[in-house]
């Protein structure tokens, strides 16, 4: 991933919620601790990243974390 094009305004850290949308869409998610993500992006879709690293960044456009089924922590949301 080229990481010049992550230039975030803000990071915000993400508390999953299965009923709570993120304060702020986020344009990307680093994950901290790696795991599962069970997220719903900006167009609507739910769907579990499975076995994503710790370290790593998750490039898509997400407006909420879901606490069921998420195992990975220490999540951050960059806001554009």
């Amino acid at each position: 991933m080229n990481l010049e094009k992550l230039n975030a305004r803000d990071a915000k850290s993400v508390t999953p919620s299965n009923s709570t949308d993120l304060p702020n869409a986020a344009m990307a998610l680093y994950v901290g601790t790696g795991g599962n993500i069970q997220l719903t992006t900006m167009g609507g879709t739910t769907l579990t990243f499975s076995n994503v690293q710790g370290g790593s960044y998750l490039n898509v456009q997400t407006r909420r974390v879901w606490s069921t089924s998420t195992t990975a922590s220490n999540i951050i949301a960059l806001i554009p």
